[in-house]
């Protein structure tokens, strides 16, 4: 067959199979499947492709790969799925809970797919995440060379009645559990009688130590007054994504 009718063939194909089986058939077809061209036209046919990117693109192989995989890696940040996949670290006062968007005292999203939240209590509640990178498809090679981009967004807000004390924390660890990166901002403390509004706290990690296994995210805080009940800070549609 003709190279330009090979390319648009294999490109038809998943990525398991062009990489484990089609590479492997003959010389032809090890080189077509490692052409710069079907990697191009998988990323066009998968609406990855933006001519703009035509410069600042030096692996088309591993940018459809980062493309395919992207989504978000922390499981039920919205609290659809009750405190499933979620680690309950500090559990006090009269502990986590999770109510209906917009709450007492409180206002929507600025998105609407957004319908629950996570709650927090007079007593410091912190609840966590552990990310295996490799369980998620983003194997030891890709994260120690191409090192891509790993974006971490949270959502935060107060009751307008009750003053807070929101924290997060981000840690980049190796096999071994060890801190590569960290990303641990000042504590945000919201006073009583503020607007109550939603914001977002975003973060990238960039050119960080080869190595990176894991991905800690943790968040949480309490209220400022120590009143019973849920009062203190609210928190919801965590995200964490990787590259391109």
């Amino acid at each position: 067959l003709p190279e330009d009718v090979l390319v648009e063939l294999l490109s038809l194909l998943p990525v398991r199979d062009l990489l484990r089986t089609c590479r492997l058939v003959c010389t032809q077809w090890r080189y077509v499947v490692d052409l710069t061209t079907l990697w191009k036209r998988k990323c066009q046919r998968d609406g990855f492709y933006r001519q703009s990117l035509d410069r600042s693109i030096s692996d088309w192989r591993i940018f459809y790969m980062l493309c395919h995989l992207k989504r978000n890696l922390i499981k039920n940040p919205c609290a659809e799925e009750s405190f499933q996949h979620w680690t309950l670290d500090d559990n006090e006062g009269d502990k986590w809970k999770i109510e209906d968007l917009p709450g007492a005292h409180g206002n929507d999203m600025p998105d609407p797919t957004v319908h629950k939240y996570f709650v927090t209590s007079y007593g410091p509640c912190f609840k966590s995440q552990l990310i295996t990178l490799k369980k998620e498809g983003y194997w030891n090679q890709l994260m120690d060379e191409k090192r891509p981009e790993i974006t971490v967004k949270d959502w935060y807000a107060a009751r307008f009645d009750c003053g807070c004390r929101y924290e997060l924390t981000v840690r980049l660890l190796s096999k071994d559990y060890i801190v590569l990166e960290e990303f641990h901002p000042e504590p945000v403390v919201i006073e009583q009688w503020s607007d109550a509004k939603w914001r977002e706290i975003s973060y990238t990690f960039q050119n960080y130590p080869a190595g990176v296994r894991y991905i800690w995210f943790q968040h949480g805080g309490q209220d400022t007054q120590f009143w019973a009940g849920w009062y203190g800070i609210r928190v919801t549609n965590s995200s964490i994504t990787i590259g391109p």
